[in-house]
């Protein structure tokens, strides 16, 4: 150890001797909120901007599930001014017994306040436990409410949280409801431009949760707008997920049971897709980790199918019976809860953990299941015969899975021959490229840097798993070799722990064939290796498009901008240039290759990131799946943004 290292570890360690009551600091008020918003609203990039919207909409949605708002309208200004208005009955303005000032501001100032604590205002809510509005109040650069409520109109504005003034009557009104309006602090945000698209995305599906309910969206910025109501509710919204997918019964099973202060909502309706995309909701809250309601569902699932495969002999006394993995394939189901006092793990709210939903949901979808089963037996025939089909794929997986491994090539250990591995033991330091062809592969294995990059040459176009059985899809050479590199196996066997790479970068060329190639290898994590994606592991690489010598200088270019600003400045010049084109990995040296693409100080890599599963699902159902017609409706109505077609 050097006397350096030695003195750094005798400072620290006067450091935390010192520490006393004077270290620790207060935060009052909404200060906190401001020193780490992450905690609050998860990000400060656009997915947190974003929240901010999310939340003001979820308070308004709270008055809707009450049964008394049929109205929001959200808009976007063209200077980024967000105002959100319902028709609900608009916060309390009168004096708060605790806080001795308006309800109002102590809605929008104090965390934890707010009408969803003792059950008589709201029987449901979602949000963040109360603090959404004093969050976004915190986090905004100024933000004001107007209440329509007693006859008369309120108002109360804002600065960083803080009130510029008392609540005050503004004028008269006939109506109720609250009004938003807000402009997010750029101290705080990364970034500040709101996407309609995203934003339409969840506002949709906010809409499908409350049958009934009207709610626009309207962005200023770019002339677009779009109003959303739907009177089929989830039954609309399963309609939605699976509309570019061959159904098997034609119209979705619909669920619907109040037990107490519990509503249980559940649409379900299989495809001839392989995997299960089934989410769930609580309050309106999208709990993407599923949890107690959930697990009711899926039990309740299972158990009733079972009982009629045998009770109509479609399965023998002697026959196996059908597992979760059977049932769930091709499967999609949207389960809605409205519960009072919501139980989630964690801040972001991923799992539900009420214990006594379980129970609830596994009742009301195993009693409500079995009476339609019964009232359709051609529907129940089709679902069964679906669930049959695949238990019958799932074992003959498992023999082509138990054959692949007895030759030595999965989950033994033995690495594929083509692998051209790292020195690195630590996975946290490794990266796997996946590269298109031997020829690109050669000067990739040249090229990298071996200490922790290793090349996987991936021969043609891999199997589209879209459309594959998974029999079909393991007896597939190089999808084997991708599984064995990474070390994890697939499916409900995946195990993250065991990933030998921390940076998985698909390299393929800058054509359409590349372009495709990237495509498949997208599908085929985002349907059996997802935990990758989710845990940040999937990169792509972003080789450059041309090469322009001028003289001695030499310029990668990566985009056609780029280019076009290049030689715009150089004709100004006079000077004489040379542009090459590259459509192909194998055009470059190794050394190029290392030097654009591979090297960590000059390369850019973009992270593979899934924001919204059944977004994600839809669309490469579309591009890969069975059906034609979604596919070129997709095509035509993008034909005009295509960048780059290589003809």
């Amino acid at each position: 150890m050097t006397q350096e290292e030695t003195d750094d570890i005798q400072n620290n360690t006067k450091e935390v001797a010192e520490y006393s009551a004077s270290d620790i600091q207060v935060m009052e008020g909404l200060e906190a909120v401001r020193k780490r918003p992450g905690m609050y609203i998860g990000s400060t990039d656009q997915r947190g901007l974003h929240h901010l919207i999310y939340e003001i909409a979820y308070n308004s949605v709270d008055e809707a599930m009450s049964g008394v708002c049929t109205h929001i309208s959200i808009v976007i200004s063209s200077d980024n001014v967000v105002t959100i208005e319902d028709n609900g009955r608009g916060i309390p303005v009168d004096i708060h017994p605790t806080t001795k000032v308006s309800a109002l501001q102590t809605v929008m100032t104090v965390l934890h306040a707010g009408g969803k604590f003792g059950g008589k205002a709201y029987q449901v809510s979602g949000g963040l436990h109360g603090v959404g509005a004093s969050v976004v109040n915190a986090l905004s650069e100024w933000m004001s409410v107007s209440v329509k409520r007693d006859g008369n109109l309120y108002k109360q504005e804002y600065k960083r949280g803080v009130p510029t003034g008392p609540v005050t009557v503004v004028g008269k009104s006939e109506n109720t409801g609250t009004i938003s309006n807000f402009f997010a602090d750029h101290e705080i945000f990364t970034e500040y431009e709101y996407d309609f698209d995203t934003l339409a995305d969840r506002i949709r599906e906010m809409a499908y949760l409350n049958r009934g309910l009207e709610i626009s969206l309207i962005d200023q910025r770019h002339g677009k707008e779009q109003t959303f109501y739907f009177e089929g509710g989830i039954s609309g919204f399963v309609r939605r997920l699976n509309r570019n997918k061959a159904m098997v019964h034609s119209h979705p099973i619909y669920i619907f049971r109040q037990v107490g202060a519990v509503a249980v909502e559940v649409a379900l309706q299989y495809s001839n897709n392989y995997v299960d995309n089934s989410i769930s909701f609580a309050n309106c809250v999208n709990t993407m980790d599923g949890g107690t309601h959930m697990t009711g569902f899926r039990s309740a699932l299972t158990r009733v199918l079972n009982d009629y495969a045998h009770k109509t002999k479609v399965l023998k006394d002697d026959d196996p019976n059908l597992v979760g993995d059977d049932v769930r394939e091709g499967l999609t189901a949207v389960i809605s809860i409205k519960l009072p006092d919501p139980q989630f793990e964690g801040q972001t709210k991923g799992k539900l953990g009420n214990i006594e939903i379980k129970s609830i949901v596994e009742s009301v979808v195993g009693d409500e299941l079995s009476l339609y089963l019964e009232e359709h037996p051609d529907d129940a025939k089709k679902i069964l015969d679906k669930c049959i089909t695949a238990s019958k794929a799932r074992e003959a997986a498992r023999k082509a899975r138990d054959l692949v491994i007895r030759k030595g090539s999965l989950d033994t250990g033995t690495l594929p021959g083509k692998l051209a591995d790292c020195s690195e033991k630590d996975p946290s330091l490794c990266e796997l490229y996946l590269v298109e062809g031997d020829s690109a592969g050669g000067s990739a294995k040249q090229g990298r840097n071996r200490r922790f990059q290793a090349i996987l040459p991936l021969r043609g176009k891999i199997l589209n798993v879209e459309k594959a059985s998974p029999d079909k899809m393991l007896a597939h050479e190089e999808i084997r070799a991708l599984i064995t590199a990474l070390g994890t196996s697939i499916d409900t066997d995946l195990d993250i722990s065991k990933l030998r790479y921390h940076r998985v970068v698909l390299m393929t060329d800058a054509d359409v064939d590349g372009s495709h190639i990237r495509t498949l290898l997208l599908t085929f994590f985002f349907r059996h290796m997802a935990e990758i994606i989710n845990q940040g592991h999937l990169f792509i690489a972003q080789p450059p498009l041309y090469r322009i010598h001028a003289g001695k200088e030499e310029h990668w270019l990566y985009s056609d901008q780029e280019k076009d600003e290049l030689l715009a400045g150089m004709k100004k010049g006079n000077r004489k240039t040379d542009v090459q084109r590259y459509k192909g990995l194998g055009e470059m040296s190794a050394e190029q290759l290392w030097e654009t693409t591979m090297n960590p100080l000059s390369r850019t890599l973009l992270q593979v990131t899934v924001e919204d599963a059944a977004k994600a699902d839809n669309i490469f159902s579309m591009l890969m799946g069975d059906e034609v017609l979604p596919r070129k409706n997709f095509i035509q109505a993008h034909a005009t943004s295509v960048k780059n077609l290589d003809i």
